[in-house]
């Protein structure tokens, strides 16, 4: 196929040419009907662009035209059958793939250290979770891919299951043989449904971890925005073989979807697909390079730490994206939200995310020497600020992971449930009525249904008190918890 060409944004631009007068929403119309310092600092193209599904247009929910010739070329590049542009960001990709196969009371077998979209899939959706647990690095204090073995005993446990979801590679870049994790799946006729969030550039170089559709997986939600160079909110869901029907993804994704859609966001996945399977291979080559020496002078500063492909073990941590940099600060007597705070107000660098112990930062295509050399120098000067510090084995700062609590009633019965509201830090034995999660990555420590236990609460509390952003209570101090009502007998 010619993937030169980007059919969507061609008939944007076509259309922008014959500068018709609408007399249909969005009621700025180009921009005119607008505040006056917005219009000029989006500018007129962008504005030009945001438009409806108008008749020449084609119709994301009933795609016939332009918008269908873009994911048909979509597809060929992610070498699936069929791909569905998502406007809903990943959340709502990862949604429609768990709403298209499981239903009330069915089972799905996903690794505990998943995203709350996946958490709310399964409550809008009614299933069961059947949790598997990941590898969990002690050293680095995060969790890694779940083993081949480990899939296989919950499948023969659960023989019943409706689908298997595996997270392909993990926020912080690890994957699991998803090859063989697929083909145990597939053994026993269970569709495999990948969280590809942060995979979506792994598919055009052979020297990054297999994508969800090289490893013959059923679907797979892929972030485009994240790492492909489209506009924040703009995903992909990739489908292929016969384990489930596109026509139910294609019912599904609607009924998610506004129909309002944004053909800005709809361009940006055209171009961002075009960019990738024209210049992917080039571009990846450059970037692992990059990213590869960049590594190795991290781990020349004192008190840093940027593990690589020495950590793989061939099982959960079967491959890397190198891409990612997971840079432990531990050593330097801080934690990764004080590495944070500190290179954001003294150095003017963003990282992608900080929790306890490390920070990771993503290269990505719009890297190149001269932004890793800013990155290097702020931490070298992070390094000089914080290494006179007593040293984390002086600190006594041990590292720690919080355990997998018992699920008591399904997440969709804890949600509905009577709730009451008691204060957090005794709400240990009860069973939360609400996530809690420090966003990023977004991984819940209690989801609705778990019994809530006090070494991870003293987790919550830790990461609180260290800054790190603890969401999803109502409270937003954590002082209450919202939890099960208990309803004890009449006498």
């Amino acid at each position: 196929m010619n993937h030169e060409r980007a059919p969507l944004f061609e008939g944007l631009l076509n259309h922008q040419k014959r500068r018709t007068t609408p007399f249909h929403i969005p009621g700025h119309k180009r921009g005119k009907g607008m505040d006056s310092e917005f219009r000029d600092f989006i500018g007129p193209n962008a504005l030009d662009i945001d438009l409806i599904n108008i008749a020449p247009l084609d119709d994301l929910h009933h795609p016939h035209g332009m918008i269908d010739e873009a994911q048909t070329l979509a597809a060929d590049a992610f070498g699936a059958d069929y791909t569905f542009f998502s406007v809903q960001g990943t959340s709502g990709a990862i949604m429609t793939m768990i709403m298209s196969v499981c239903g009330p009371d069915d089972k799905i077998i996903v690794p505990r250290n998943v995203h709350k979209s996946i958490m709310s899939a399964i409550i809008f959706s009614g299933a069961s979770p059947v949790f598997i647990h990941p590898e969990l690095d002690e050293e680095l204090g995060i969790s890694h891919g779940v083993s081949t073995a480990t899939v296989e005993r919950a499948i023969q446990a659960h023989p019943d299951a409706k689908a298997l979801l595996v997270i392909n590679p993990t926020y912080f870049g690890t994957a699991c043989d998803l090859t063989a994790v697929t083909k145990t799946a597939h053994s026993y006729n269970i569709p495999v449904l990948v969280d590809e969030a942060h995979g979506v550039h792994i598919h055009f170089h052979d020297e990054y971890p297999v994508s969800a559709m090289q490893a013959g997986c059923d679907l797979a939600a892929t972030s485009v925005h994240k790492l492909g160079g489209s506009m924040t909110q703009s995903s992909v869901l990739n489908v292929q073989g016969t384990l489930v029907s596109p026509s139910r993804v294609q019912s599904v994704i609607s009924m998610l979807t506004t129909t309002s859609t944004s053909y800005i966001l709809l361009a940006s996945l055209d171009t961002a697909r075009r960019h990738l399977a024209v210049n992917g291979t080039t571009e990846m080559e450059r970037i692992l390079s990059l990213s590869r020496h960049l590594r190795t002078s991290v781990n020349q500063i004192p008190g840093l730490h940027s593990p690589g492909r020495e950590m793989l073990n061939g099982e959960a941590r079967y491959d890397l994206d190198e891409t990612k940099l997971i840079i432990s600060v531990k050593e330097l007597g801080i934690s990764g939200y004080d590495a944070e705070v500190w290179l954001r107000e003294q150095a003017d660098i963003e990282v992608e995310l900080s929790d306890l112990y490390n920070i990771l930062c993503v290269i990505t295509f719009a890297d190149d020497d001269s932004t890793t050399q800013i990155l290097l120098r702020g931490l070298e000067q992070l390094s000089r600020h914080f290494l006179p510090a007593r040293t984390w084995e002086e600190n006594g700062w041990n590292v720690e992971i919080p355990n997998i609590p018992t699920l008591s009633l399904s997440p969709r019965e804890a949600f509905y449930a009577e709730t009451e509201t008691i204060r957090f830090q005794e709400a240990a034995g009860r069973t939360s009525a609400e996530f809690v999660m420090v966003y990023p990555p977004g991984i819940p420590i209690f989801i609705p249904g778990e019994i809530i236990e006090q070494k991870n609460i003293d987790y919550v509390f830790t990461n609180f008190h260290s800054g790190l952003p603890v969401q999803g209570p109502e409270d937003s101090t954590l002082e209450y918890i919202k939890v099960i009502k208990e309803h004890r007998a009449i006498i």
